[in-house]
Protein backbone atom coordinates (compact mmCIF):
# COMPACT_ATOMS: atom_id res chain seq x y z
CA UNK A 1 0.00 0.00 0.00
CA UNK A 2 1.67 3.42 -0.88
CA UNK A 3 0.59 6.09 1.60
CA UNK A 4 0.00 9.61 0.60
CA UNK A 5 2.63 11.92 1.50
CA UNK A 6 1.25 13.04 4.77
CA UNK A 7 0.68 9.33 6.09
CA UNK A 8 4.40 8.24 5.18
CA UNK A 9 5.87 10.99 7.33
CA UNK A 10 3.79 10.06 10.55
CA UNK A 11 4.13 6.13 9.79
CA UNK A 12 7.81 6.62 9.44
CA UNK A 13 8.24 8.14 13.15
CA UNK A 14 6.76 4.45 14.28
CA UNK A 15 9.32 2.96 16.08
CA UNK A 16 9.59 -0.76 15.21
CA UNK A 17 8.40 -3.47 17.15
CA UNK A 18 5.89 -1.69 19.03
CA UNK A 19 1.93 -1.87 19.72
CA UNK A 20 0.44 0.83 18.03
CA UNK A 21 -2.60 2.59 18.94
CA UNK A 22 -4.11 4.73 15.74
CA UNK A 23 -7.08 7.21 17.37
CA UNK A 24 -9.03 8.30 14.40
CA UNK A 25 -8.02 5.74 11.83
CA UNK A 26 -10.01 7.18 9.27
CA UNK A 27 -9.80 4.17 6.70
CA UNK A 28 -7.39 2.18 8.32
CA UNK A 29 -4.01 3.28 6.08
CA UNK A 30 -1.70 3.69 8.40
CA UNK A 31 -2.57 0.23 10.15
CA UNK A 32 -2.41 -1.69 7.04
CA UNK A 33 0.82 -0.61 6.30
CA UNK A 34 2.25 -1.09 9.56
CA UNK A 35 1.20 -4.51 9.34
CA UNK A 36 2.05 -5.24 5.94
CA UNK A 37 5.77 -4.09 6.65
CA UNK A 38 6.52 -5.92 9.34
CA UNK A 39 6.69 -2.61 11.56
CA UNK A 40 4.40 -2.78 14.46
CA UNK A 41 3.88 -6.29 16.80
CA UNK A 42 0.05 -5.51 16.33
CA UNK A 43 -1.81 -2.29 16.02
CA UNK A 44 -5.83 -1.40 17.46
CA UNK A 45 -7.22 0.90 15.36
CA UNK A 46 -10.19 3.07 16.25
CA UNK A 47 -12.65 5.78 15.41
CA UNK A 48 -15.38 7.61 16.85
CA UNK A 49 -17.31 7.66 13.35
CA UNK A 50 -18.73 3.89 12.89
CA UNK A 51 -18.50 4.69 9.33
CA UNK A 52 -14.94 5.17 8.83
CA UNK A 53 -14.53 2.18 11.08
CA UNK A 54 -16.65 -0.18 8.37
CA UNK A 55 -14.31 1.29 6.02
CA UNK A 56 -10.97 0.73 8.06
CA UNK A 57 -12.70 -3.15 8.71
CA UNK A 58 -13.22 -3.81 4.81
CA UNK A 59 -9.51 -2.49 4.19
CA UNK A 60 -8.26 -5.06 6.79
CA UNK A 61 -10.21 -7.95 5.26
CA UNK A 62 -8.90 -6.91 2.06
CA UNK A 63 -5.32 -7.65 3.12
CA UNK A 64 -5.77 -10.24 5.32
CA UNK A 65 -4.75 -8.76 8.55
CA UNK A 66 -7.59 -9.48 10.84
CA UNK A 67 -4.77 -11.34 12.43
CA UNK A 68 -2.82 -8.04 13.60
CA UNK A 69 -5.24 -5.00 13.31
CA UNK A 70 -7.60 -4.83 15.71
CA UNK A 71 -10.70 -2.50 15.37
CA UNK A 72 -12.54 -0.45 17.97
CA UNK A 73 -15.33 2.04 17.84
CA UNK A 74 -14.99 4.53 20.53
CA UNK A 75 -13.48 8.09 21.78
CA UNK A 76 -9.83 8.54 22.26
CA UNK A 77 -7.76 6.94 24.66
CA UNK A 78 -11.27 5.07 26.02
CA UNK A 79 -11.14 2.58 23.60
CA UNK A 80 -7.69 1.05 25.17
CA UNK A 81 -6.63 -0.14 28.28
CA UNK A 82 -3.37 1.70 30.68
CA UNK A 83 0.40 -0.14 29.25
CA UNK A 84 -2.15 -1.57 25.79
CA UNK A 85 0.19 -0.07 23.78
CA UNK A 86 3.33 1.76 23.57
CA UNK A 87 3.02 3.91 20.66
CA UNK A 88 -0.03 6.33 19.92
CA UNK A 89 -0.80 8.27 16.54
CA UNK A 90 -3.57 10.88 16.98
CA UNK A 91 -3.65 12.53 13.24
CA UNK A 92 -5.93 14.43 11.20
CA UNK A 93 -7.66 16.59 13.84
CA UNK A 94 -7.43 20.07 15.51
CA UNK A 95 -4.57 20.85 17.95
CA UNK A 96 -7.27 21.18 20.50
CA UNK A 97 -8.82 18.44 20.17
CA UNK A 98 -5.66 16.03 20.57
CA UNK A 99 -4.49 18.01 24.00
CA UNK A 100 -7.68 17.02 24.86
CA UNK A 101 -7.61 13.45 24.97
CA UNK A 102 -4.25 13.71 25.72
CA UNK A 103 -5.18 15.28 29.20
CA UNK A 104 -8.33 13.45 29.22
CA UNK A 105 -6.61 10.06 30.19
CA UNK A 106 -3.80 11.14 31.89
CA UNK A 107 -3.33 7.79 33.43
CA UNK A 108 -3.68 5.89 30.49
CA UNK A 109 -1.36 8.52 28.67
CA UNK A 110 1.39 8.19 31.31
CA UNK A 111 1.69 4.36 30.44
CA UNK A 112 2.51 5.64 26.71
CA UNK A 113 6.03 6.00 25.68
CA UNK A 114 5.81 7.42 21.88
CA UNK A 115 3.79 9.85 20.65
CA UNK A 116 2.79 11.00 17.16
CA UNK A 117 0.48 13.80 16.73
CA UNK A 118 -0.39 15.72 13.45
CA UNK A 119 -2.79 18.25 14.21
CA UNK A 120 -4.53 20.09 11.38
CA UNK A 121 -4.75 23.55 13.32
CA UNK A 122 -4.11 24.81 16.64
CA UNK A 123 -0.14 23.43 16.36
CA UNK A 124 1.04 26.09 18.46
CA UNK A 125 -1.24 25.47 21.54
CA UNK A 126 -0.03 21.86 21.18
CA UNK A 127 2.97 22.07 21.92
CA UNK A 128 2.14 24.55 24.43
CA UNK A 129 0.64 21.56 26.12
CA UNK A 130 3.08 19.02 25.41
CA UNK A 131 5.79 21.46 26.97
CA UNK A 132 3.90 22.37 29.92
CA UNK A 133 2.64 18.75 31.13
CA UNK A 134 6.21 16.88 30.61
CA UNK A 135 6.71 15.92 27.49
CA UNK A 136 9.86 16.46 24.92
CA UNK A 137 9.36 16.32 21.44
CA UNK A 138 11.79 14.33 20.12
CA UNK A 139 11.63 15.34 16.21
CA UNK A 140 9.52 16.91 13.87
CA UNK A 141 8.56 16.90 9.97
CA UNK A 142 6.60 18.88 7.79
CA UNK A 143 3.96 17.37 4.42
CA UNK A 144 2.86 19.05 2.19
CA UNK A 145 0.03 17.84 0.14
CA UNK A 146 -1.79 20.02 -2.26
CA UNK A 147 -1.28 23.98 -1.13
CA UNK A 148 -1.38 22.64 2.27
CA UNK A 149 0.98 22.00 4.93
CA UNK A 150 1.09 19.09 7.78
CA UNK A 151 2.90 19.58 11.31
CA UNK A 152 4.01 16.50 12.42
CA UNK A 153 5.27 16.03 15.98
CA UNK A 154 6.99 12.93 17.93
CA UNK A 155 7.14 13.44 21.78
CA UNK A 156 8.11 11.19 24.59
CA UNK A 157 7.37 11.99 28.21
CA UNK A 158 10.03 13.94 29.63
CA UNK A 159 11.14 17.66 30.26
CA UNK A 160 11.49 19.70 27.24
CA UNK A 161 11.47 23.60 27.03
CA UNK A 162 11.56 26.05 24.54
CA UNK A 163 14.21 29.18 24.66
CA UNK A 164 12.19 31.35 22.06
CA UNK A 165 8.56 31.72 22.52
CA UNK A 166 8.33 31.64 18.24
CA UNK A 167 9.37 27.68 18.53
CA UNK A 168 5.96 27.10 20.32
CA UNK A 169 4.78 27.98 16.54
CA UNK A 170 7.44 26.93 14.55
CA UNK A 171 8.77 23.64 16.33
CA UNK A 172 12.79 23.95 16.82
CA UNK A 173 13.35 20.59 15.82
CA UNK A 174 12.20 21.44 11.89
CA UNK A 175 15.05 24.48 12.14
CA UNK A 176 17.62 22.21 13.72
CA UNK A 177 17.03 19.59 10.86
CA UNK A 178 17.38 22.18 8.17
CA UNK A 179 13.76 20.66 6.71
CA UNK A 180 13.48 20.84 3.58
CA UNK A 181 9.81 23.04 3.53
CA UNK A 182 10.75 25.38 6.49
CA UNK A 183 11.41 28.16 4.81
CA UNK A 184 8.72 27.66 2.11
CA UNK A 185 6.66 27.18 5.54
CA UNK A 186 7.47 30.04 7.13
CA UNK A 187 6.90 32.38 4.08
CA UNK A 188 3.20 31.02 4.38
CA UNK A 189 2.28 32.46 7.71
CA UNK A 190 4.33 35.66 7.09
CA UNK A 191 2.02 35.99 3.92
CA UNK A 192 -1.04 35.03 6.10
CA UNK A 193 -0.13 37.36 9.31
CA UNK A 194 0.74 40.71 6.73
CA UNK A 195 -2.60 39.84 4.92
CA UNK A 196 -4.33 40.25 8.64
CA UNK A 197 -2.19 43.41 9.26
CA UNK A 198 -3.49 44.74 5.84
CA UNK A 199 -7.33 44.26 6.83
CA UNK A 200 -6.53 45.73 10.22
CA UNK A 201 -4.83 48.94 8.76
CA UNK A 202 -6.93 52.21 9.91
CA UNK A 203 -8.96 50.40 12.45
CA UNK A 204 -8.63 51.77 15.66
CA UNK A 205 -10.53 50.06 18.26
CA UNK A 206 -8.46 49.15 21.58
CA UNK A 207 -9.01 45.60 20.45
CA UNK A 208 -7.79 45.59 17.18
CA UNK A 209 -4.76 48.17 18.00
CA UNK A 210 -3.56 45.25 20.76
CA UNK A 211 -3.91 42.78 18.02
CA UNK A 212 -2.18 44.79 15.17
CA UNK A 213 0.47 44.80 18.37
CA UNK A 214 0.73 40.86 18.51
CA UNK A 215 0.36 40.49 14.80
CA UNK A 216 3.61 42.92 14.51
CA UNK A 217 5.68 41.16 17.17
CA UNK A 218 4.72 37.80 15.68
CA UNK A 219 5.89 39.27 11.71
CA UNK A 220 8.96 40.27 13.67
CA UNK A 221 9.61 36.74 15.11
CA UNK A 222 8.69 34.82 12.21
CA UNK A 223 11.19 36.80 9.88
CA UNK A 224 14.11 36.51 12.51
CA UNK A 225 13.27 32.81 12.67
CA UNK A 226 13.74 32.84 8.65
CA UNK A 227 16.80 34.84 8.19
CA UNK A 228 18.09 32.23 10.41
CA UNK A 229 17.38 29.34 8.59
CA UNK A 230 18.49 31.57 5.19
CA UNK A 231 22.21 32.26 7.35
CA UNK A 232 22.92 28.85 8.21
Amino acid sequence: MKLSNRLQKIADFVPKNTIVGDIGCDHGYIPIYLAKNNISKKVIASDISKNSLEKTIENVKINNLEKDIEIRLGDGLDIVLPFEIDTVIIAGMGGLLIKDILDKNKTKTNTITHFILQPNIASKELREYLYENNFEIINEELAMEGDKFYEIIYAKKGKGFVTKDIYYEIGEKLIINENPLLKEFINYKINIVEGILIELKGVKTEKSIKRQEELNKNLMDLKEVLLEIESS
